[in-house]
């Protein structure tokens, strides 16, 4: 199915792949890993087309289809099932021409062709596709500008799952999704019958969803029959096998190397002397096992402190007056506790975490919080806020306030920053290290709580080890929003459900949440395909049912704006990057104009009843 023989790629000097050889069968599910920086998504690029290789070949069986998830998304009134459907191009040309061909027999191949490729079946597959990923029916009917860039990135990642090509590459498919909607990924790629090729650093979904595993490590490509977890014991056994048939080689050249130089200048024994040289030459030794650096890092520790450390009575949280998106919460952090946030994108994870750090007020009830606590809190986006002209150095030590260099040096030494790291600029760190200066923000004070929403988009398997290790080390308090399920289970032993504006305890553990989700997903999935499936009528809908399905729409668009406005101000205030506030500020406009455009449609219905 693909072929890859002797590709090199060379980039600013430095070889990402030397002589690189790989063949990958129909039907076979291959996870890549490798460190961040290794060349994993150049691969991806260099197979699709993208790059182009300094030498050796990548070749596709006769006739294979390759698809990957799209840049270029369009940014206009089009509705995200819209966008989808047209990612299938032969479909899209065929029904265009469907609508003025005259001629009979082109109709007749027209028709036969569209029911050869299920056309007609597509537009409840790219619903129920969308439904999987957290869209709503009403959401769907959405034109794509309105979205932010997290939910464009699941559009593009619906449009390539739409398309079922026979070679799927999927870079990183689960940054931008919530817990619900990577179950839900997981079970599709589970049932995936074609091709896979997927880049992830989420341990769960590689053992989940692949049966091989090629590991790119030191510029070759390495494959292992199995998932993650088994390719860490093969590959343990199999670094251990090579040190120790390489320190037996050395052992034996040694030994031979010590005759040659003692019976060189005999006479008697030059013939021998000279047969064991050449036997040195002929050898072949394997390489040492190279130990990877895994770069670990360890939390300061907080003071003790009495519990409760907050209590939330009565709360009301979110950006607008009058429109809360959590309500009367009613909620206890008590020294020790673990927490993770479960429930999907836009219920309020993330508006609960800024309640608790203090940088959203409530909007009704009171917050009670122990005398000198103490939060720390990391989000996603703050790598983007990073002063790229700074390095980690000055940048800790604006935020310490602290005159000894000795002292900021020291802090950044334990998140794995020596001195050469700490004096390169921000701009010149990977999303790695740029986490991981974060986390030394967050924690150089000793905070009592630590708030973390998604930590490990930027870190890959072996760093989010290291973050699991430092996390277990630290004994203070952590509230948890991750999409990783391996860092969730083995971090946190409470689970809180926010939905419905509320936060309420799950009792019970991630895998019945887990089934959970996909029995939701199911239900939602095959309500969405019937629907689409139903006869459509010529005409006008139903005013009554037409006003229902603009209240939804109205409802989610209310509540994006309401996240929406609250990233912009929490922008301002920090003095994030003016091209990401400008961008979203446009984002928000449009977003704007489609929720008037829709309370004035819903607004002439009612005014027609």
């Amino acid at each position: 199915m693909l072929s890859i023989q002797s590709l090199t790629y060379r980039v600013a000097g430095r070889t990402l792949l030397n002589d690189v050889s790989l063949n990958i069968p129909a039907g076979w599910r291959v996870g890549l890993v490798g460190p961040n920086g290794a060349g994993k998504s150049t691969l991806f690029r260099l197979i699709t087309g993208e790059l182009e290789a300094d030498g050796g070949d990548v070749a596709f069986i006769k006739g294979a289809t390759l698809g990957t998830v799209r840049q270029d998304l369009p940014d206009d009134d089009t509705s995200i099932l819209d966008v989808v459907l047209q990612a299938d191009k032969e479909r899209t040309a065929l029904l265009a021409e469907a609508e003025t061909v005259e001629d009979p027999a082109r109709m007749g191949y027209i028709y036969e062709r569209l029911t050869e490729i299920s056309a007609y079946d597509a537009p409840s597959r790219a619903a129920a596709i969308l439904a999987g990923l957290g869209f709503s029916e009403a959401a769907q009917a959405c034109p794509i500008s309105s979205f932010s860039g997290g939910w464009r990135a699941r559009v593009a990642l619906a449009s390539a799952l739409f398309l079922e090509p026979n070679i799927l590459l999927l870079d990183e498919p689960t940054n931008h999704l919530d817990f619900e909607s990577m179950v839900w990924l997981e079970n599709f790629l589970m049932r995936y019958q074609q091709t896979l090729i997927i880049i992830s650093h989420d341990r769960d979904i590689l053992n989940k969803t692949v049966d091989h595993i090629v590991h790119l490590e030191n510029k070759k490509l390495v494959s292992y029959t199995g998932n993650y977890d088994q390719f860490e014991r093969r590959r343990a056994e199999r670094l251990l096998n090579q040190q120790a048939l390489h320190e037996k080689q050395m052992a034996q050249k040694a030994h031979m190397q010590k005759f040659v130089d003692r019976f060189r200048a005999t006479a008697s024994k030059a013939r021998q002397a000279q047969s064991r040289l050449r036997a040195i030459e002929r050898m072949d030794i394997v390489d040492a096992v190279i130990a990877e650096r895994v770069t670990a890092f360890t939390f300061p520790e907080p003071k003790e402190m009495k519990s409760p450390l907050i209590r939330l009575e009565e709360v009301d949280a979110g950006y607008i007056e009058g429109q809360p998106i959590l309500r009367k919460l009613d909620l206890t952090i008590n020294n020790n506790d673990r927490i993770a946030l479960l429930g999907a994108n836009g219920n309020g994870k993330s508006t609960l975490v800024k309640i608790l750090s203090g940088r959203l007020p409530p909007m009704a009830g009171k917050i009670y919080k122990s005398g000198q606590l103490k939060i720390g809190y990391f989000a996603q986006f703050q790598t983007d806020e990073l002063d790229v002209t700074l390095t980690p150095f000055e940048t800790l030590r604006v935020a310490m306030e602290e005159p000894s260099e000795v002292k900021v040096r020291a802090m950044l030494s334990r998140f794995g920053f020596d001195k050469n790291k700490a004096d390169t600029l921000v701009g010149g760190l990977s999303g790695g290290e740029k986490a991981r200066l974060l986390f030394c923000l967050m924690s150089f004070d000793a905070p009592h709580i630590m708030l973390l929403d998604e930590p490990t988009n930027h870190l890959d398997i072996d760093a989010r080890e290291a973050l699991m290790q430092a996390l277990n080390n630290y004994n203070g308090v952590i509230i948890l929003v991750s999409h990783d399920t391996h860092l969730v289970e083995c971090v946190a032993d409470q689970l809180w459900l926010v939905a419905d504006s509320k936060c309420v305890p799950f009792d019970d553990d991630l895998d019945a949440y887990r089934q959970q989700v996909i029995r939701q997903r199911r239900m939602e999935r095959e309500k969405v395909k019937q629907e689409a499936r139903a006869p459509k009528k010529n005409a006008a809908p139903d005013p009554e049912k037409e006003a229902a399905r603009l209240e939804v729409l109205i409802a989610e668009l209310t509540q994006q704006k309401h996240v929406m406005e609250g990233e912009i101000a929490e922008g301002f205030a920090s003095d994030a990057d003016p091209v990401h506030q400008k961008k979203l500020t446009a984002n928000y406009k449009k977003l704007q104009d489609n929720l008037t455009r829709a309370e004035a449609d819903l607004a002439n219905i009612i005014g027609s009843l």
